[in-house]
């Protein structure tokens, strides 16, 4: 697919050259420059595609062979007098049609979620003057200014910064704020990196900014996304393809065959056109399984029902079975694989490293050196260490119902958490030391402090930063010995190792002072402090992410990382999930190096994706699609949305994740959790082995009534059972019986299989031959019966009776053997293991003896009732069918164990 062309890099120009270009001043826009600017450019807002109406996106339901197949069984139903069968299929087609449109009706709500993101006002300067107007009046070149809680309203190059941190992981994938300032960068800088841009729709945390706007509506980042989701056209799913090719398939073989026996009729044998031409039609009538799409559709909301239990919430039906065949899952990992909550994961001390276990912000884990607990003599120093980081800190933490809510920047956060996981209550030890005066944190010193002083007169200064800027305003470290002289060497070591596992690293630091009333920077520069810890911090995965990821290469299912994050920080998330060692990476900035035949070699190797864009999260989807594999994609961002809806089935959060990423899915995680996902691919995998168990059972019955049709069309007998009675059989055992299977349990070793081939036939040669195995035995039973019914001098409505009873009856015991397609079905479990048959069984029964013995039905269906010898052979041939199809079992478990 094409992709929009790069925007001016402004990244690269300083702030001299950008408003030059823009014709910009600081001071802002004239009235009648806005004007000029806002015709050529349009208001700031994405414009909404065209729309298809609701009343066509309905029509486009009937959009399918099986349904024009279904539509003409009603039609010839229609023309044989049949008012009331042909009302039933057609409020069959009508109900699936309003069940598919409700699904599916959703999708374009995509664009209105990223617009909903942008900002309803902003304040410019203009003409010398500060305005507030609503965010849709802004043009390029207007000075726009930022403050703490802001969204940003356009894309902006930053011309002064005051402390400004953003968060852009909605945009780009990094979970934390990002730090800006206004110096240019090169070029190519991938776009996470360019620190010295505001983007469209990204959130201001920290801190003051002024910037020039550079971009609106659609040429923002932002709208470039919006226009890579409107030209991405979703994949029809595994099932569509296959059933829309079964469909033309049957379709075409029961008009060749239905025309060949016309023909046959009237030239061979001499039958009149008129007789033959019926004679057809209920050849036909017999071949359509009219009730497979019912069964289709209600297997799928089945499956649907049973994926919301298990917190996965579908919005296009055919996904379900979709997850079924998925092979790969390219998952995204702020807030998939991990929560997008910052979390201590070590503490580097004088005396090495300490591990802090647990993840997110609930303060749940513990400490550890060692592989063993921390020694309890350790309590002093931990919760020294522990208030430096609690009371240098303006973030705060809350608890609401099961979780527990940041106020604040997430590093902060994070340290809030290790606080409290050292036993420190955040507000008792803040009023038990009181802030007298701060430094805030500012990007050039890169450091904050904190003046507090308990209620009898004692002080200290907390200090914390990076590393490298704390260190240098150390004397000395802390020691279960007491304060020594500062080892730089063995710090810098520790903290390279930690660093190489992909966490990012905050020093602490503190100094005594019982007399400082107030803090200024030449206070900190004189420095003099002693180095408490440098914490190592990450966003790591969930635990029951670990696991998922684990079931889910367990079924054969690869499972990529695409972030937006840095390549190191991706990789070492990876090692923790378990991808293959080495974890290979691969860049964004590589990714547009190469074209797309080497991308499609390097997506089967590369298990992580680091400072990917949008567009190289749709060319890795399409590149893995063209290798064959059913791609699923997860994420929860506005950069994720083109790639969720471009894979054959996308999986948005639904807690964290945004508007858009879930109205571009296909199915929504209500509780976030990656491990969901195996849950869904399991209930996948059951939907698609419950629908073949459907198709395995429906299909004989028509073929068996075709059959019995064909033979006494070639043989010249008596119809051996009527057109009406065909579509009888068809409809009471489709809404019955076939519907009992689609509440079939997964069977014990589905998530032990590797996932199906797509490019497989519905019907592999196995289910074929069971199919025409048991069309013979059907056949065998009901013709046989009609002739002998008949031979015995019984009335043609009483051999047609006995011929259709057998045929159900058939169907019935069958059924038994269908719950279980190689796999005997015996004992307690094999015939009352699923309530559904039971009661679909029952059901049957009565509506049998309705059409066998109930006056109404007798007239309209012309049957009569029938003697106890009759049905004691037609219950032995239904026995005789479940015995020989258990049998036929058997013989291909011994000789093909792997059969299917």
């Amino acid at each position: 697919m094409e992709y929009p062309d790069a925007p001016t890099p402004w990244h690269s120009l300083d702030t001299d050259d950008t408003l030059a270009r823009l014709e910009a001043t600081l001071a802002g826009l004239s009235p009648d420059a806005v004007e000029a600017r806002r015709t050529r450019h349009g208001a700031n807002r994405l414009p909404p595609p065209p729309r298809t109406p609701a009343w066509q996106r309905f029509l486009l339901q009937f959009h399918n062979v099986l349904i024009y197949v279904l539509l003409a069984a009603g039609v010839i139903t229609a023309l044989l007098g049949h008012a009331i069968d042909a009302g039933v299929i057609f409020g069959v087609v009508v109900i699936n049609a309003v069940i598919g449109h409700l699904q599916e009706g959703r999708a374009e709500q995509a664009l209105d979620a990223i617009r909903g993101m942008l900002s309803p006002h902003a304040l410019v300067s203009r003409a010398g003057a500060r305005h507030e107007i609503d965010a849709e009046e802004l043009v390029p070149g207007d000075i726009v200014h930022l403050a703490s809680g802001d969204r940003v309203p356009a894309d902006l190059r930053l011309v002064d910064t005051k402390n400004l941190r953003i968060m852009e992981a909605a945009l780009t994938g990094e979970s934390l704020a990002v730090e800006k300032q206004t110096a240019p960068v090169a070029a190519d800088t991938a776009l996470g990196d360019r620190a010295g841009m505001a983007w469209s729709g990204t959130l201001v945390t920290y801190g003051q900014a002024r910037g020039v706007v550079v971009a609106t509506g659609t040429a923002t980042e932002l709208g470039r996304i919006s226009t890579l989701l409107a030209g991405v056209e979703p994949l029809t799913t595994p099932l569509l393809r296959q059933m829309a090719h079964f469909g033309r398939g049957l379709a075409a073989a029961i008009l060749v065959l239905s025309a060949a026996v016309f023909a046959f009729g009237v030239w061979v044998r001499g039958y009149a056109v008129n007789d033959m031409f019926l004679a057809a039609v209920g050849l036909a009538v017999a071949a359509i399984p009219e009730g497979l799409p019912a069964i289709m559709t209600i297997t799928l909301a089945i499956g649907v029902t049973r994926m919301a239990h298990r917190h996965a919430i579908i919005r296009r039906l055919p996904a379900v079975e979709t997850l079924g065949a998925v092979s790969v899952i390219c998952s995204d990992k702020t807030g998939t694989l991990t929560k997008n909550e910052m979390t201590v994961q070590a503490m580097i001390v004088t005396e090495g490293v300490i591990e802090v276990s647990g993840s997110g912000y609930a303060p749940e884990g513990g400490f550890s050196r060692d592989g063993k607990p921390l020694d309890p003599d350790w309590g002093f120093r931990l919760r020294e260490l522990a208030r430096t980081a609690l009371l240098c800190n303006d973030a705060d933490l809350r608890e609401t119902g099961d979780e527990w809510q940041l106020a604040g920047d997430p590093t902060e956060g994070a340290l809030l958490t290790l606080a409290m996981k050292a036993g420190l209550d955040l507000r008792q030890t803040r009023d038990a030391w009181p802030r007298t005066d701060s430094i805030p944190f500012e990007s050039e010193h890169r450091f904050m402090a904190t003046l507090n002083h308990d209620h009898a007169g004692h002080g200290f200064i907390a200090l914390k930063g990076a590393p490298e800027r704390v260190l240098a305003l150390c004397a000395r470290q802390r020691g279960d010995d007491g304060d020594d002289a500062l080892d730089t060497g063995t710090w810098q070591a520790r903290m390279e190792t930690v660093a190489a596992q992909g966490m990012r690293l905050l020093a602490l630091a503190v100094r005594r002072d019982d007399t400082a009333t107030a803090l200024n920077f030449g206070d900190i520069e004189q420095g003099g402090f002693t180095l408490l810890a440098v914490l190592g911090m990450a966003d790591p995965p969930r635990e029951e992410a670990i696991r998922a990821v684990a079931a889910c290469r367990a079924a054969g299912i690869k499972v990529k990382m695409i972030t937006g994050d840095h390549a190191a920080t991706a990789q070492a998330i990876g090692r923790q999930l378990g991808l293959d060692e080495p974890v290979r990476a691969m860049t964004g900035a590589d990714i547009e190096t190469i074209d797309d035949v080497r991308l499609r070699e390097a997506v089967e190797d590369v298990d992580v994706f680091a400072r990917a864009s949008p567009e190289h999260k749709l060319r890795l989807v399409e590149a893995l699609q063209s290798r064959g594999a059913v791609t699923a994609m997860t994420g929860d961002g506005v950069n994720d949305a083109p790639a969720l809806r471009r894979a054959d089935i996308g999986v948005a959060m639904g807690r964290k994740g945004t508007e858009a990423a879930k109205e571009a899915a296909g199915m929504v995680l209500a509780d976030d959790n990656f491990a969901s996902i195996a849950h869904a691919v399991e209930e996948g995998r059951t939907v698609y082995g419950n629908l073949r168990k459907a198709l395995v059972f429906i299909l004989p019955t028509n073929a068996a009534q075709a059959g019995i049709v064909l033979i006494a069309i070639l043989l010249g007998l008596t119809l051996p059972i009527t057109p009406v009675q065909i579509l009888w059989v068809n409809m009471v055992t489709a809404v019955t019986l076939a519907l009992a299977l689609a509440f079939e349990q997964p069977d014990s070793d589905v998530m032990q299989r590797p996932p199906r081939d797509p490019g497989e036939p519905l019907l592999n040669r196995f289910m074929l031959w069971r199919i025409v195995f048991v069309t013979l035995f059907l056949v065998a039973g009901a013709l046989g019966l009609f002739l002998w019914e008949f031979e015995r001098g019984m009335p043609v409505e009483v051999a047609r009776t006995a011929a259709v009873n057998a045929l159900v009856m058939g169907e019935i015991f069958y059924l038994f053997n269908c719950r279980r397609l190689i796999m005997p079905v015996i004992g307690w479990s094999g015939f009352f293991g699923n309530r559904a048959v039971l009661a679909a069984i029952g059901v049957l029964i009565v509506l049998q003896g309705l059409f066998t013995f109930g006056p109404l039905l007798q007239a309209l269906f012309d049957t009569a009732p029938l003697d106890a010898a009759t049905w004691l052979k037609i219950f032995a041939f239904g026995a005789i069918v479940y015995g020989v199809v258990e049998i036929e079992k058997m013989v291909i478990r011994h000789r093909m164990p792997v059969a299917y």
